[in-house]
């Protein structure tokens, strides 16, 4: 695995998918007891934090990119004169561009987040971010707070609901959005925890977040837009390719002896890898099969298989669209989870791992099956790990599911542009053009061979005819600044991510 040992900021260069378990136990961390202060107004509570130069503050994207949290928030410390702050961010989105300036000035110097887009991913691509920003997992997220790797001064939770004993749940208020999965590290581990609402109920059910965790609570007229949660691709593609794809993904998970009953899956929320989660259902219908559990970002489709009695509960981390927040408000095998319990490779009882198979997809894949999603090919950063290494890592088969080819670029290369999922976790690539599978699954790959009409091909020769198609693409030069680091789920660095030219 390339990386940039011994450059600032990379002194923990990646040394293996199952190498640094430690098996921590979260059982030892002891709670701080607190009482939530309702207090008047966010300046209140500015004040009364004692805020300094050089803290790190802590948001979440729940809301995604109808969030409005983090902008009230940076706007006051912007106003306060504060510099040198380091954001930790779960996500950021295009509404959080209020951040741009504030990289200029210096207010803010360093982001650490598993996903980026819009106009902060652009300006930390450019250089405009003063420290090397750390892109992490949503796993490696609360792995890194919990062990005391990250440690946050003040975590600011965007809270649907908050009731009189400050207890928080995102399953109900006007803002409503599911789940506080990726928040309860943060109020467990910060400093300070600072809860912001814009409602505030007598009693809330099923909360997420206990009222002993929580400093203060400001209630505010709206911290958001929860039709924001929408935001990406969240619905079946009608595209004849991605069917095609979806078919032969399903075809093969029946052939991989994994599809019976019990059986475990996640998938994504893109086209493609909904169009799976049908041709599965299919599957599963004619088969007279119940599965487990499906897990991670929920969409209505995972619901409709936990209603439909596909799946006996459904784990949810965080709702990708409305319908997955309805779910969780009434059905009790909708169950709410955290992030360290979704994907923590240091909690031995994560989710993840007793994952059957997940679908995901990439940006770029090579012929180590090493996966980008995190940098396009010009090297400018469009998202992030995510959950893509967690699950890859935990599940029995990795699938990524692509187009060989879309406007005219491959998405096999001989080397991705940024390492975020290490090929030695990635089972299987499925395209339209053919499917190649790692090479340690020679067994499987007699079964299909012997059993489907699945066209299976070493992944060089894929990657001979996406070059025939395309052409081999001139290797883009790179500046030697670094601009971030893309760090595996146990905190290692996977690779670097360098400056380009605005």
């Amino acid at each position: 695995m390339r990386n940039a040992i011994g450059r600032e900021g990379l002194e923990r260069p990646y040394q293996g998918a199952f190498r640094n378990v430690r098996n921590f136990r979260f059982e030892d961390l002891k709670d701080t007891e607190r009482r939530a202060d309702f207090s008047k107004d966010l300046d209140e509570v500015l004040d009364a934090l004692n805020l300094k130069d050089n803290m790190t503050f802590s948001f979440h994207h729940h809301l995604r990119n109808g969030d409005k949290v983090l902008n009230m928030v940076m706007e006051k410390i912007h106003e306060r004169g504060l510099r040198g702050i380091k954001i930790a961010a779960t996500s950021l989105f295009p509404c959080h561009e209020t951040l741009v300036p504030m990289f200029r000035d210096e207010t803010v110097t360093k982001i650490y987040s598993s996903y980026l887009s819009g106009p902060v991913a652009k300006a930390v691509s450019e250089g405009e971010v003063k420290e090397i920003c750390v892109m992490s997992t949503h796993g490696g997220r609360p792995r890194a707070i919990l062990e005391g790797e990250l440690h946050i001064d003040v975590a600011f939770i965007a809270a649907p609901a908050v009731d009189k004993e400050g207890n928080l749940s995102g399953s109900e208020g006007p803002s409503s959005c599911g789940v506080l999965g990726y928040a309860a590290a943060d109020a467990k581990a910060a400093d300070k925890v600072v809860a912001i609402t814009d409602y505030i109920a007598d009693t809330i059910n099923r909360p997420e977040i206990s009222g002993h965790l929580i400093d203060f609570v400001v209630k505010v007229p709206s911290i958001g837009d929860p039709k924001g949660i929408v935001s990406g691709t969240t619905k079946i593609t009608k595209d004849p390719v991605g069917l095609k794809i979806a078919r032969d993904a399903a075809t093969l998970i029946r052939h991989s002896g994994l599809l019976k009953d019990g059986f475990s899956f996640q998938t994504g929320a893109g086209g493609t890898s909904l169009a799976v989660a049908l041709e599965v259902k299919k599957l599963m219908k004619v088969g007279n099969i119940r599965g487990s559990f499906a897990c991670g970002g929920t969409t209505d489709y995972l619901v409709s298989m936990l209603e439909e009695g596909y799946f006996e509960k459904l784990y949810d981390v965080q709702a990708f669209n409305l319908d997955a927040v309805e779910s969780v408000k009434v059905n009790d095998n909708h169950i709410k989870i955290d992030a360290s319990t979704y994907a923590n490779i240091d909690n031995p009882d994560n989710i993840v791992n007793k994952l059957d198979v997940v679908i995901l997809g990439a940006s770029e894949i090579d012929l180590d099956f090493n996966v980008n999603v995190t940098t396009g090919s010009d090297g400018v950063i469009l998202g992030g790990s995510g959950g893509h290494a967690d699950t890859a890592a935990g599940a029995k088969l990795a699938i990524i599911v692509s187009t060989l080819v879309n406007s005219r670029i491959s998405c096999l290369v001989d080397e991705v542009t940024t390492v975020t999922t290490p090929g030695e976790t990635i089972d299987i690539l499925i395209t339209d053009r053919g499917i190649a599978i790692h090479e340690r699954h020679q067994d499987l790959i007699k079964k299909l061979k012997e059993e489907t009409n699945l066209k299976i091909m070493d992944i060089r020769e894929l990657k001979e005819i996406a070059d025939y198609l395309t052409g081999v693409p001139a290797k883009r030069k790179r500046s030697d600044e670094i601009v971030a680091v893309s760090e595996y789920r146990d905190g290692t660095v996977l690779d670097a991510i360098y400056k380009v030219k605005k």
